[in-house]
């Protein structure tokens, strides 16, 4: 698993390989992964699991979000391009 830091969150950042692979797949680079992470919208499931999304008109693919854990770091656990936030 790789790790960064979020100053936006004062928390390390863990990459699960699933969202290592995932981030392969759909073009998106750790500083893109930080971008969303530090300066991204955010919606909560509940206390620790939270999306954050940002637009990025220049993809295809716009709207991309990180589904993330909130714990003592923060788990990427995997990257979606294309989502649509719910109600």
């Amino acid at each position: 698993m790789l790790s960064l830091w979020s100053q936006r969150f004062n928390k390390k950042v863990i990459i699960t390989n699933h969202a290592q692979a995932r981030m392969i797949e759909r073009q998106i680079t750790n500083e893109i992964l930080i971008e969303i992470i530090e300066t991204g919208e955010t919606k909560y499931k509940d206390i620790t699991r939270v999306w954050i999304f940002k637009h990025y008109p220049e993809r295809i693919d716009n709207l991309v979000c990180a589904a993330i854990e909130l714990k003592t770091a923060i788990i990427v656990k995997t990257i979606m391009v294309n989502w649509q936030l719910g109600e």
